[in-house]
């Protein structure tokens, strides 16, 4: 692949991006959209104010591009939580440390690769990417040297960074804890694989056990119960409600006390239900009787302390590890209650099944990759189907399927993989939605570094290569070989699957054809047309670390590709906070705990990028150069290990120290007994959540820079739009707050 299929490809993606951009520019100001790019409560306000058409709207406009870079942390955090910190704090990470490498690769390394050979160099335009690789470099050369620095320089400032935002990470994730110091989560444990009794029912036999060995600190508990027809009933109950409420005009409804003709009983019209749901609290004491036949092996206990249930978590409770299995409970709305009826017993074989699922997912897409190698390959295309041997000849043609089609072939194949791990996370057996989502970032992850890395990289010419299963010590020789080799597919691929797709993920194609489809078609403007949005952190935070790896293993090797990634970062860094502070509505959150994969997938980047390395200068005849990067590998490792005893635990662990202190704190302001008489209605699992999910959640720089928190959504009916509009903060906590605000605005 020459300069021209690079460009032509960068063009196309170039196009791509600007026509998307400057449609979501004038699509995101029609009041019909308001629910695909502001979120669902936003879009329940701006449905009712029925604003006149202008010609602005159909005017492309950069005004959102301002708004998401002037966003701050703190406003992020209101928004979106910590996780949308450490997202948004590992994106602003690769930008810092991918202008470091580009800064010091394009400058000193590349001249050295392109002059690397005594050679006869074409124009620039017709000079093959391999010159601007490492692989140009003869044998021998003292230019080696040079790369050797620039592995060192890079290596250092990642350290030297990491350690910066693991400190602001790691005080962030403090603060959140203390910060909600009414979390009923620090008061509640989990408890699995209650032993069954035939004398007594579960609730029983948890009220003896932990009555009897904490009797000092239990307050309560919650049973489990096996949600099936009973959680059916009352979803559709919570559907029902919503339509009601929606359609329903002003109840004009009297009581009829006559006489029935036919039974002779006495008849009412209908009675009217409150406007606030009501909850069916497995914890509470009008509980159906029926419900406690359908108690599960597991419940919640709730504490009179934080330290009491901190050490309650973490303690073996029996002399058989598999009957009374205590963790910490997540928060209300991060319960995966489905995932609690689970049987303990039969976790271990869970996880050992979905793991192995997803090691045979991941190796068979090894297929669709080795397809995608072929498109690299015209030789063997045109030996294989002799019929494409006359259009394979145009120019323009090559251009085209070498340097565009192979990523997005590829990147077609990769839109099932997310779904399929988030589904087989599920089966594993979490117990809080984040724990499930975590767990299927880390699957995608190693999915594609596998699959996208090494896959490309081992599947160029896998016949010859073969010879790697029967000398397995030749590994690291074959990938320095191979690696250089690939620098074409991955330039391209970033290309296509990184800027491409944040113009996507910025369009939100299939939320827009849903919600044209629901108000269009179906005519309802009431409702939500594709429910309630949350960020998909096991699809993006992976995509961004796969290009965090890329770069780190390519930047000494091939530092022409740089420059495309840092324009993928700054990129992604408008239009995730664009899309945190607009379009998603964070439900629950883990706290930052997705800041261990950040960690541990940088460090096996530049573990591995280093290693590469060290096998490059051997091939190379450099053993000094080769030698000297062995200190510098010792030295990452050992700084790893540091991390983990310095900054990991707490993001695995709640602190004692902290949780005293707020127990201490909370007992001399006189504020346990409100808090633990809110701990019997913090966890129900039958819930009407319907109401419930824009609560607490701050509406944020929906179109200006400012902050809007509404305590009660049934405030949003009130608020004005030119709230959102005039570039001012409203807060509204109370209904009464909000009449004083109407007569007042502008404030």
């Amino acid at each position: 692949m020459d300069i021209s299929s690079l460009l032509t490809s960068a063009g196309i993606n170039i196009a791509i991006c600007a026509v998307f951009l400057s449609l979501y520019s004038v699509l995101r100001k029609q009041p019909s959209n308001a629910s695909v790019y502001f979120g669902q409560r936003l879009a329940r306000l701006r449905s009712r104010e029925g604003d006149g058409f202008t010609f602005d709207r159909l005017i492309p406009s950069a005004s959102w591009i301002v708004k998401a870079w002037k966003a701050t942390d703190e406003e992020i955090l209101a928004c979106g939580g910590l996780d949308a910190v450490v997202f948004l704090r590992t994106v602003v990470f690769s930008i810092r440390i991918f202008s470091i490498a580009a800064t010091v690769c394009i400058f000193l390394v590349l001249p050295f690769n392109y002059f690397g050979k005594e050679m006869q160099h074409h124009h620039i335009r017709s000079e093959s990417l391999d010159v601007f690789t490492i692989g140009n470099v003869k044998e021998r050369s003292k230019w080696i040297w040079a790369h050797c620095l620039a592995l060192y320089i890079i290596s250092c400032s990642a350290c030297l960074l990491l350690y910066v935002e693991h400190k602001n990470i790691t005080k962030k994730r403090l603060v959140h804890i203390t910060g909600l110091s009414r979390n009923p989560s620090h008061f509640t444990v989990v408890v699995r694989g209650i032993p069954w009794s035939p004398k007594e029912s579960y609730s029983v036999s948890v009220r003896n056990f932990f009555g009897k060995y904490y009797a000092s600190s239990y307050l309560s508990h919650q049973m489990v119960y096996r949600s099936g027809i009973v959680q059916k009933l009352m979803s559709d109950a919570a559907k029902m409600y919503e339509m009601i409420r929606f359609n329903s005009t002003e109840p004009h409804v009297r009581s009829n006390l006559l006489r029935c003709c036919v039974c002779g009983g006495t008849t009412h019209s209908f009675r009217m239900l409150s406007n606030e749901p009501e909850s069916i609290c497995p914890g509470s004491d009008n509980i159906d009787p029926d419900l406690r036949e359908k108690e599960c092996a597991a419940a919640l206990i709730f504490y009179r302390t934080r330290y009491a249930a901190l050490v309650a978590s973490r303690v073996l409770q029996s002399s058989n590890p598999m009957h009374w299995v205590t963790d910490r409970a997540p928060e209300p709305l991060d319960v995966y209650w489905k995932n609690l009826c689970i049987p303990y017993k039969q976790l271990w074989i869970r996880k050992l099944a979905t793991r192995l699922a997803s090691l045979v997912l991941t190796l068979l897409f090894i297929v669709p990759v080795g397809f995608v190698q072929g498109l690299l390959h015209l030789e063997g295309l045109q030996k294989r189907f002799p019929f494409l041997k006359g259009d394979l000849e145009n120019k323009y043609i090559i251009r085209v399927v070498t340097g565009y089609l192979p990523s997005v072939v590829l990147m077609i194949f990769l839109y099932a993989v997310p779904p399929a791990m988030m589904w087989i996370s599920t089966i594993e057996g979490s117990i809080s939605r984040s724990a499930r989502k975590r767990s299927a970032c880390t699957k995608v992850l190693y999915f594609l570094i596998w699959n996208i890395f090494f896959g490309n990289v081992l599947s160029g010419k896998l016949i010859e290569r073969l010879s790697v299963f029967s000398r397995p010590g030749d590994v690291t020789a074959l990938l320095a070989t191979a690696v250089p080799a690939q620098t074409t597919f991955f330039m391209t691929y970033v290309l296509t699957s990184g800027w491409a797709s944040l113009s996507t993920e910025l369009m939100q194609p299939y939320v827009l054809i849903c919600n044209f489809f629901y108000k269009f078609i179906l005519r309802n403007n009431d409702g939500p047309s594709c429910g309630i949005l949350s960020f998909p952190y096991h699809t993006e935070l992976p995509r961004v670390l796969l290009f965090g790896f890329v770069g780190f293993v390519y930047s000494v090797m091939a530092p022409l590709i740089l420059p495309f990634l840092l324009v993928y970062f700054f990129l992604a860094n408008l239009v995730y906070r664009n899309q945190i502070l607009n379009v998603y509505v964070t439900k629950y959150q883990s706290g930052g705990r997705f800041w261990p994969i950040v960690h541990n997938s940088t460090i096996f980047s530049l573990v591995l990028t280093q290693v590469l390395s060290m096998a490059i200068f051997g091939l190379k005849k450099s053993t000094v150069a080769s030698g000297f990067t062995i200190p510098l590998i010792i030295c990452t490792l050992l700084y790893n290990e540091f991390c983990k005893q310095r900054f990991i635990p707490v993001f695995k662990n709640n602190v004692a120290q902290v949780f005293i202190d707020m127990d201490q704190k909370d007992a001399d302001c006189g504020m346990m007994e409100e808090i633990h008489e809110q701990l019997r209605s913090a966890y129900c699992q039958f819930a009407s959540t319907s109401n419930d999910l824009g609560k607490n959640v701050p509406l944020n720089h929906f179109e200006d820079g400012h902050s809007v928190t509404h305590k009660d959504p049934e405030d949003m009916k009130n608020v004005p739009l030119n709230h959102f509009e005039d570039g001012h903060s409203v807060t509204h906590k109370d209904p009464e707050d909000m009449k004083s605000s109407m007569t007042s605005p502008g404030n």
